[in-house]
C-alpha cells in the first residue's frame, strides 16, 4: 500500500466512522443534555437568588438528539404512509 493510497482511504473512513458513531449515539442514547440549562432543568433568575423551570426542556434537562429527531419523523412517515 502506498502513502497515497493510505491517505485516501482514511480520509474517506473516519468520516464514515463518525457517522455510524453518531448513528448508534442516538440509538442507544436519544436525549442529550440540554445546553441552556446545563442539563439541571433550572434557570437562575437574573435578579436575586431564585431559580425558575428552563422553559426550553421543561424542567427535564434533557433535548432529543437532532438525528433521533430525524429517525422519528422517518418512522412516523413510513408508518403513516403504509396504513
Amino acid at each position: 500500500m502506498t502513502p497515497d493510497t493510505l491517505i485516501a482511504s482514511a480520509t474517506i473512513a473516519v468520516p464514515i466512522l463518525l457517522t455510524l458513531r453518531y448513528v448508534y449515539l442516538c440509538y442507544a442514547r436519544p436525549f442529550r443534555e440540554h445546553a441552556r440549562c446545563k442539563g439541571t432543568g433550572r434557570i437562575p433568575y437574573l435578579f436575586g437568588r431564585g431559580w425558575r423551570f428552563c422553559p426550553r426542556c421543561n424542567g427535564t434537562g434533557l433535548r432529543l438528539r437532532i438525528g433521533r429527531r430525524l429517525w422519528n419523523r422517518t418512522r412516523r412517515l413510513y408508518r403513516d404512509g403504509t396504513h
